[in-house]
């Protein structure tokens, strides 16, 4: 129960088969107690039985993509709640049309999208963790393997992550002063919501498969344990580091024709 007695929140929870449910529920089970955003009260509505399976409080709305709500939603917990231990990132976007062919027909307007959604709401979730976190703090926010090599069809999100991967190691040294820790995970192809928009993503996760040491994609519970240990007190000294959850995938190269 490495997370007993702590309090922490979850930004980005879709369904049941997203890497945030996964994660919720290893925090659930190693004892902590969650808070859940959303962006609009639609999906507020989808999420709202998940989010009571975590705990008593209501669903806090917050639109990363507008200025001041993120701040807002922040101002609420500590209002009402008082100072919690942790925070999860798990925001990505781009329009699924974008996510297929070359990447130079990314449009301007998506570009600036999918930056502003993927990367800069983790920037501003940080510049206002010092409100809301408590002493030794932690954040986590989630990347993918395409930000360092070309996937297939991942087009701008690989820009996106690897803008956050970096965003994420400046992050670290702008708040380790003051003892928060900010880390990422790289969980490997798991099918998502977010997965689904991904042109022929199921190739992806076969290539993977095969590829793989283990002979087998990442679950949803090995992301999420991943991820319980980085907000927990056992992993203190870490921070600023990109953790690669993904059964080894990685150790063997990509090639664009091989998917």
């Amino acid at each position: 129960m490495i997370m007993n007695g702590k309090i922490g929140l979850i930004m980005g929870l879709a369904n049941k088969f997203s890497i945030a449910y996964g994660i919720a529920e290893s925090l659930k089970q190693m004892g902590a107690k969650l808070l859940f955003t959303s962006q609009t009260e639609y999906f507020k509505n989808k999420i709202s039985d998940i989010a009571k399976s975590f705990g008593d409080h209501d669903v806090i709305l917050c639109d990363v993509s507008k200025d001041g709500d993120i701040e807002k939603a922040f101002d609420c917990i500590v209002s009402t709640i008082g100072k919690i231990d942790f925070i999860v990132h798990s925001i990505a976007f781009s329009d699924k049309d974008e996510l297929i062919g070359k990447y130079y027909n990314t449009t301007r307007a998506n570009f600036l999208h999918a930056m502003n959604i993927s990367c800069y709401s983790f920037t501003e979730t940080c510049k206002h963790a010092r409100s809301i976190l408590k002493e030794n703090g932690s954040l986590v926010t989630l990347t993918y393997y395409g930000s360092e090599k070309v996937v297939p069809n991942y087009n701008v999100m690989a820009l996106a992550k690897a803008a956050l991967e970096t965003s994420v190691r400046y992050l670290a040294e702008d708040l380790g002063e003051f003892g928060i820790r900010v880390n990422a995970i790289s969980a490997g192809p798991i099918k998502t919501l977010a997965a689904s928009g991904v042109s022929e993503f199921s190739k992806i996760l076969s290539y993977d498969r095969q590829r793989s040491p283990l002979r087998r994609n990442v679950t949803q519970q090995e992301i999420g344990d991943a991820c319980t240990f980085l907000l927990s007190d056992m992993s203190s000294g870490i921070t600023g580091e990109i953790i690669h959850v993904d059964c080894g995938s990685n150790i063997i190269g990509v090639k664009f024709d091989d998917v």
